[in-house]
């Protein structure tokens, strides 16, 4: 019974990610099956000059493994930091599914036959099979590539750690091109998807909302600022 306890204690500040990744998803599913047309359509005349380049799907694919590695890191190694990225994505991701029902958007950016046929061609196609061009704005794979950046970047235990630091500029900056280029998002898409990435990175890291929440709870628990 203690050992279940205090298993439970170590690790009860998961408990909020597995409730909401179920409603995240209960939703995101919902809204694929059931807004797939009469959607207001996003086009920019940037979008037209963007060629396609199926090679990218696999930064886009990475996205999936790259901010749940950050998060599951955070999760083990450091609970204010983890608090800190599950803010962040989680705002995010509910205000893209409020505008999402609110109002419905897509986009008719994918070309209609493949220009080339190849394994990238391939994923691009099993993506596009499994993912309607619907519910697209703002790009929430730009977004969370944004929060598991800034995550890496301000976690204390990686702050000599190079070389990762380097890599997830790298990836992020892989996966943020990777909407475009495959024709997953308008440039419209990525461009609010870094406005709201600079937006919470300031309330979530210089306002430092989850430090000041706890601090104003318990005085006693003030965490220091880095950066």
């Amino acid at each position: 019974m203690k050992k279940a306890k205090s298993l439970y204690e170590a690790y009860k500040h998961g408990i909020p990610l597995l409730l909401y990744m179920v409603l995240y998803l209960t939703w995101f599913a919902w809204l694929e099956k059931n807004v797939t047309k009469g959607y207001h359509v996003i086009h920019m005349a940037a979008d037209d000059y963007i060629p396609f380049c199926e090679v990218f799907v696999v930064p886009y694919f990475l996205w999936f493994f790259y901010v749940s590695a950050v998060v599951v890191y955070l999760f083990f190694k450091d609970k204010q930091d983890y608090r800190r990225v599950c803010t962040f994505l989680f705002t995010g991701m509910t205000i893209f599914l409020l505008i999402s029902t609110l109002w419905p958007n897509g986009h008719h950016l994918r070309p209609p036959v493949m220009p080339r046929d190849n394994i990238f061609t391939s994923m691009v196609a099993f993506l596009w099979k499994t993912d309607t061009p619907t519910n697209l704005w703002p790009s929430i794979h730009v977004f969370n590539s944004l929060g598991a950046h800034f995550a890496v970047m301000r976690c204390r235990s990686l702050a000599d750690k190079k070389g990762i630091r380097i890599g997830s500029f790298i990836l992020a900056l892989s996966i943020i091109l990777s909407t475009v280029l495959i024709k997953q998002h308008s440039v419209f898409d990525v461009i609010t998807g870094l406005l709201m990435g600079g937006a919470m990175y300031v309330l979530v890291y210089r306002r430092d909302l989850i430090a000041v929440g706890r601090a104003q709870r318990d005085p006693d628990k003030r965490t220091p600022q880095i950066g």
